[in-house]
């Protein structure tokens, strides 16, 4: 048996010798750009090598590979390898066309061929299937794409993808299986896909898309887990093509399970000098809750923070919980692992390009040195968002190796802060209006604003110039000054009956208090020109008024949902004198006090404002000068519709020497997704205007109509934040009103800008 191996293997040798050859030399023909030796390199065959046709094969295989080549011929003659080459074409130029739904730019990121490399079919053809992949992320899977080869000449081609996008694919329906406690209806406003419906024109979440469907999976378990369904899965989501092939129906399965409850909440407290009741309080859930993982979560950040607020940065928090699957409820531990005070060793301003680093240090609260809070950090990124000067802000603690001491980076990325606007709109108050302006919130990167702008409108024409310091001297105080005119042509309008000219020239001085409170000391000159129905002809005035005013801020700012929680208000005292022609004392109080819940999305909203009028060694204040009441300030009646009458005049109020009146709102999303910015309100609206001067008691011999009664209304009504300017609709009905009052029920406010 050995013996016959070994005849088998001499003979095969011997077949494999007859066919192999002694290379002696390599010739390349067909060549034009590359030139031979090169070629002879890619063979990687060296002179004297035995050459098999296995070898040759190889060779041929290695040049094909290679991408230089569209044809490849290897032949061995006498011991001499023969290579014919076709050189493929170098690409001249890549182009795209028939896209409208994908730019041309991001079907470039998906082309691996490149100009002036060699075309290679086999690139073009993953080309293609990456472009599909983008085209099929956003819905259009019946994409065709064709690349075309157009010979130029000296072996030179352009390629062109040539795209069909067809139409995208829309979900139909989205149903789901399994669900008990909640309804589909329910179950779909808390995915990120829709249901197909024309006016869904402004995003793709009514186009199917595998990924987002993973991600609406996720989102299902992020509700059921907010709402005590700690077992609840996804058993499948599937997708698939109505019978016309033109849609998809998409149906969620899932498994809900049982509802827990929060059983008992302990907290390991390592920390001597943190009081338990101060963690308590920071627990954002109770025992006897509904298990909610998102209350989880903001339990163990309040934890932290209200740990962080005593100096102990960086500690971990970890929830424990012990599931009692008869009981259906779940024990909570809060373990707090202990760590040492932190202190700030430094704060580093990162991404500023324009804005300068003393700008934003005046913003933020803390310095190198302080204990780490992460209230006071919270505190300065709002403080940095709201300027409006920057798109993001980030702080970026980071504990500095075997030491208590950390640094922080601010990094922050900054946006356009000028403003070249042009806009029209239309209000009860002031009919249509045009408005063009300049401002810029940052100016030469040193937080300064200035502004110059013009409106006119039907009743009202203004032009205004602002200047303001933030940081005057380098100190947390602000100044500025206004020059403005406007002309008021309410003589016709509503309930005013009067005309006005005005040139203001005003100073202001601005400083903080305290955290929330903030002082402002104002003084201006009026000059005047008024025209009273009552009078019949234009009196001049003059208004010297020194002022001062005390606000209140104290927000906690949802940006995304433009929703807040907390206390805003203002209180103010004037006096208007120093030899001008009017000579009274003004006082002013106002607050608003706002609260989100519903993740954010809802927001009750209720106010109160409250001005007098206290009249100086018995001077008359004119009309002009006086308080009204209507239209957006109490909705329902017609602008300055309530309120005491001249009886010859009923169609003009007398206004007031005092006014109190306030709102309460409740704004709440409708059934059009956020991204469109349409909220829905309720509302009622109160108000009392008081007595005009006592010389208003009677004209030419007759009593006016005077009324100090308090009015009352209620309604509803829409606000859009469109992409142009913000929309206010809003419908009112007075529930106590007068008998010379006039009603408004319906009114809008709208201005846009470009």
């Amino acid at each position: 048996m050995i013996k016959h191996y070994f005849i088998l293997f001499s003979g095969l040798l011997f077949v494999m010798n007859a066919n192999a050859a002694v290379l002696s030399r390599i010739d390349v023909t067909g060549n034009s750009r590359m030139d031979a030796e090169s070629v002879r390199i890619l063979t990687n065959a060296k002179i004297g090598e035995n050459i098999t046709d296995v070898r040759v094969n190889k060779i041929a295989k290695q040049l094909q590979e290679s991408g230089y080549f569209s044809n490849v011929s290897v032949k061995m003659s006498d011991n001499v390898m023969k290579i014919n080459i076709t050189e493929a074409p170098i690409v001249n130029m890549v182009t795209v066309e028939g896209n409208d739904e994908v730019s041309t730019e991001d079907l470039k990121k998906e082309i691996k061929l490149k100009e002036r490399a060699t075309f290679d079919q086999s690139v073009i053809g993953a080309d293609v299937g990456r472009m599909l992949t983008v085209y099929q992320r956003k819905g259009f899977f019946g994409t065709k794409i064709e690349p075309k080869k157009i010979s130029l000449g000296d072996n030179r081609v352009n390629v062109v993808y040539e795209i069909a996008e067809g139409h995208p694919t829309y979900i139909r329906s989205i149903d789901f299986t399994g669900n008990e406690k909640f309804s589909n209806r329910t179950l779909r406003g808390e995915i990120l896909s829709r249901e197909h419906a024309w006016w869904r024109f402004m995003n793709q979440f009514d186009v199917y898309d595998e990924d987002r469907i993973l991600y609406d999976q996720q989102m299902l378990r992020q509700f059921y887990l907010k709402n005590g369904y700690v077992d609840f899965a996804v058993k499948s989501a599937k997708g698939t093509f109505t019978p016309d092939r033109q849609y998809y129906s998409v149906v969620f399965d899932v498994d809900e399970g049982p509802k827990y409850k929060i059983g008992k909440i302990n907290i390991d407290n390592p920390f001597d000098d943190v009081p338990d009741d101060v963690l308590y309080d920071a627990l954002k859930i109770s025992d006897g809750d509904t298990y909610d993982i998102d209350k989880v979560d903001a339990s163990i950040s309040g934890l932290r923070g209200a740990v962080a607020d005593y100096g102990y940065a960086f500690i971990n928090v970890d929830p424990i919980p012990k599931k009692d699957d008869k009981a259906h409820t779940i024990d909570l531990n809060f373990k707090i692992q202990k760590t040492n005070r932190i202190y700030l060793n430094s704060v580093n301003i990162l991404g500023n390009v324009r804005t300068f680093d003393s700008v934003i240090n005046q913003l933020v609260p803390m310095r190198a040195g302080d204990p780490f809070s992460l209230q006071t950090i919270e505190q300065g990124r709002q403080r940095l968002m709201r300027t409006r000067y920057f798109k993001d802000v980030q702080m970026v603690p980071s504990r500095i190796a075997d030491a208590n001491m950390m640094n922080l980076d601010i990094k922050v990325e900054e946006q356009p802060t000028g403003e070249l606007s042009g806009g029209f709109g239309w209000s009860n108050i002031n009919g249509f209006m045009l408005d063009a302006g300049i401002t810029e919130n940052n100016f030469m990167g040193r937080g300064q604003t200035v502004q110059l702008r013009g409106s006119i409108a039907q009743y009202q024409k203004q032009a205004l110039f602002s200047f303001t310091e933030p940081f005057l001297f380098g100190r947390a105080l602000s100044a500025g000054f206004d020059v403005s005119y406007t002309m008021y042509n309410y003589k016709h309008l509503g309930g005013f009956g009067y005309d006005r000219d005005s040139l203001t020239i005003s100073g202001r001085m601005g400083w903080q208090l305290t955290d929330h409170w903030s002082q402002i000391l104002r003084l201006s000159a009026s000059f005047d020109q008024n025209y009273d129905l009552q009078i019949g002809g234009w009196q001049d005035a003059r208004l010297y008024t020194l002022g001062t005013y005390l606000k209140y801020y104290n927000l906690d700012t949802n940006f995304e949902q433009n929703t807040h929680t907390g206390l805003v208000g203002n209180i103010g005292v004037a006096y208007t004198g120093f030899g001008g022609t009017e000579n009274f004392m003004r006082y002013s109080a106002d607050a608003t006090a706002m609260v989100k819940f519903l993740q954010d999305r809802w927001q009750l909203r209720t106010s109160l404002d409250f001005g007098y009028i206290q009249t100086l060694d018995g001077d008359y204040v004119p009309r002009v000068y006086r308080y009204f009441l209507g239209g957006e300030s109490l909705r329902g009646f017609d602008i300055a519709g309530v309120g005491s009458r001249n009886w010859a005049y009923q169609s003009y109020s007398l206004g007031g020497m005092w006014k109190v009146n306030g709102s309460t709102q409740l704004n709440f999303p409708i059934f059009i997704p956020d991204e469109y910015q349409i909220k829905g309100f309720v509302f009622t609206d109160y108000g009392i205007l008081g007595k005009p001067p006592a010389r208003e008691d009677a004209y030419h011999g007759q009593p006016n109509f005077i009324d100090t009664g308090i009015r009352t209304s209620a309604g509803f009504g829409i606000y859009w934040n469109t992409p142009m300017g913000p929309m206010n609709f809003s419908w009112g009905w007075p529930l106590k009103m007068g008998k010379h009052d006039r009603e408004r029920r319906f009114l809008l406010s709208f201005e846009t800008q470009f």
